[in-house]
């Protein structure tokens, strides 16, 4: 009985809840207050409406995704009072002023680090190729590495099992930056293993995003990181009030070990993620290992966000690859990891994607757990295999949040009849981001098919190019397609009130 009361009373007190509840309270007061202060007059119910009027004007003025600006001009006018007043603290892309007043001196500072400083031309990829590393190093900036090799991973669980050998066996730094920590036994082996390293002496960082790993955490997380000498950072700190701030998150997966060993792909540190658990079947994600000069690239990601908070570091070369491996490392293709930033106007993460399209001549294979499109996006995937290439998309079979899943259904429709083909998961749950083209070009990091990786979170991944871990992704995807079931015209029959649901989701999916 009292374990019963303890849980009940844990579910009511917890941090997620009383976040949630004070969010809830606050809206209801500010509803309560707005139409109270519009049935005082008449002329304030006009004046919102014109409010209404002049803020739908702004919004199609604004460089806004049109699928975003549909969102909002449907909803200003359906309840133009309530919509402006939503609009006004949630609707602007702006990023919180507070986060770009930190991060971009930081990445401006150390944009030198981050020099193109090798001629592509003699990497040996095609020009094609060339082209699209000149844009991401041009843009990132991060340049494009030889040097440097790639090891796939199809599955979380392999993943972390090279991962925790190469934290135990490293010997001077490692970083540490991801969406969720979760309590469990995959963080028990973590945190072990970075107690261990940072009692040798070795400088151990950790971030995490608040709102990612809220009410996931273990107790006493911070102080027992602390005691055992490792630096910790809660990125962007969740607040129970409207803020227009929470929109940004870092959705990085980012571990750097002694400047030479990187990983990135959809896993978080969080049991399922290792199918140590089992929470929506079996758990599907991608990864992969970077060995070599590449690594750089993620280790200023990392560095510009810690010191961007905590200012620890100035001169970046101490952490260098070659700083603690003398050696040549060995090249195979070209390696070029990457960030996206919602604090500028380039959205590099989709136009990765686009590029990826609009180049193919043969296939395109993409895993994503969420597929919400822009306009954008639909229109290369529909083009792409109108002119003939293989598109193919795996999304989950069964689904982690329902409304997104009916969200991800709502479009197959438009695609199936352009020619691509779908695929859901059928033993589970896929989590992994993944791209790969032609058996030339490919794509893996934390990058979904929807608004908020696309446009609004901190995002990143790893190109790869002429690199033999393509053909891992490739015959993976092989392999995934005969243990998921093929989605036909035929088989996705919709009645008329699972269309029209479809619509009104898709209306506000750029909004949630």
């Amino acid at each position: 009985m009292h374990r019963i009361i303890g849980k009940i009373f844990n579910i009511l007190f917890n941090r997620l809840t009383l976040t949630v509840a004070a969010f809830v309270l606050q809206t209801y007061l500010l509803g309560l207050l707005t139409f109270r202060f519009v049935a005082y007059a008449e002329w304030i119910d006009h004046g919102f409406k014109i409010l209404a009027v002049v803020l739908a004007l702004y919004i199609i003025y604004r460089d806004y995704n049109p699928a975003y600006k549909i969102g909002w001009l449907f909803l200003l006018g359906l309840l133009p009072i309530f919509g402006s007043v939503v609009y006004l603290l949630f609707g602007s892309k702006r990023p919180a002023r507070s986060l770009k007043k930190r991060i971009d001196p930081v990445e401006s500072a150390h944009r030198e680090d981050l020099e193109q400083e090798e001629n592509l031309r003699l990497t040996g990829i095609s020009n094609r190729l060339q082209r699209t590393a000149e844009y991401v190093s041009g843009q990132g900036p991060y340049p494009a590495w030889s040097h440097t090799s790639a090891r796939y991973y199809e599955v979380g669980d392999r993943q972390f099992a090279d991962m925790l050998q190469d934290i135990s066996e490293a010997d001077h730094f490692i970083f540490i930056e991801y969406f969720i920590i979760s309590r469990g036994s995959l963080w028990d082996d973590v945190f072990s293993l970075l107690k261990e390293k940072a009692k040798e002496g070795l400088d151990v960082r950790l971030i995490y995003d608040d709102v990612g790993s809220i009410n996931k955490l273990p107790r006493h997380f911070h102080r027992d990181l602390t005691e055992a000498g490792v630096k910790v950072l809660n990125f962007n700190p969740m607040r129970p009030f409207l803020s227009l701030v929470y929109n940004n998150r870092d959705h990085r997966k980012i571990c750097v070990i002694d400047g030479y060993i990187g990983y990135t792909g959809g896993t978080n540190i969080a049991d399922e993620y290792a199918n140590r658990i089992v929470r929506f079947g079996h758990w599907k994600d991608t990864a992969v290992r970077v060995y070599g000069e590449g690594v750089w690239n993620f280790t200023v990601m990392f560095l510009n966000m810690w010191n961007a908070f905590h200012k620890t570091d100035v001169d970046y070369d101490l952490f260098r690859p070659h700083q603690w491996h003398h050696q040549e490392f060995p090249s195979d293709g070209v390696v070029q990891p990457f960030s996206d930033t919602p604090l500028d106007d380039e959205n590099l993460g989709e136009n990765v994607y686009l590029d990826i399209l609009g180049q193919a001549e043969d296939y395109v294979f993409i895993y994503t757990p969420y597929l919400l499109p822009d306009n954008e996006m639909v229109t290369a995937m529909t083009l792409a295999a109108r002119r003939g290439v293989d598109v193919r998309l795996v999304t989950p079979g069964i689904p982690d949040k329902k409304i997104v899943y009916a969200l991800t259904r709502s479009h197959y429709l438009t695609l199936l009849k352009a020619g691509v083909r779908i695929y859901e998961y059928t033993p589970g749950f896929i989590h992994a981001k993944s791209f790969v083209s032609d058996d030339r070009i490919a794509c893996v990091g934390t990058i979904n098919i929807d608004y908020r990786s696309l446009f609004l979170h901190f995002e990143c991944g790893t190109l790869l190019y002429d690199n033999s871990a393509i053909m891992d992704i490739r015959g993976d995807c092989i392999q995934t397609f005969h243990r998921s079931q093929e989605i036909t015209e035929e088989y996705f029959h919709r009645n008329l009130l699972e269309q029209f649901i479809a619509s009104v989701l898709r209306v506000f999916s750029p909004l949630l």
